[in-house]
């Protein structure tokens, strides 16, 4: 993965405010450059984000893609307690806890898993 691919898309996903976004408003395509996309996509605070389903939405305003040719390139991190971060230890260590059992962001946004390389520590 040292290569720059033909097409690459930076994709952003925002929570609204409002409970629900109606898909007229779930999308907001920029082109960058000839090589760069940004994508952003807007879910509501009570949705159950979809990357699959909103970027199928895409299509209908005309940008051409096969999901299942597509790599997802998702940052993965690592935390650690620090007496400089300004918590007592105990909720450091409680925060980082509860960020253990989180679901993983590919099953979180529901991005198939064979199309996911995670990046990080």
């Amino acid at each position: 993965y040292k290569v720059l691919h033909e097409k690459n898309v930076i994709l952003s996903v925002v929570t609204a405010p409002q409970p629900v976004v109606p898909d007229s408003e779930r999308v907001k395509l920029e082109t960058v450059n000839e090589l760069f996309m940004r994508v952003t996509l807007t879910f509501g605070y009570m949705e159950q984000p979809n990357i699959p389903r909103a970027l199928a939405i895409c299509r209908k305003q005309g940008w051409k893609f096969d999901i299942m040719t597509t790599s997802f390139f998702l940052s993965r991190r690592s935390l650690k307690a620090s007496p400089n971060s300004g918590m007592p230890l105990w909720q450091d260590r409680l925060f980082i806890g509860l960020a253990r059992t989180a679901a993983d962001a590919t099953e979180y946004f529901q991005i198939p898993t064979g199309r996911v390389v995670e990046i990080g520590t």
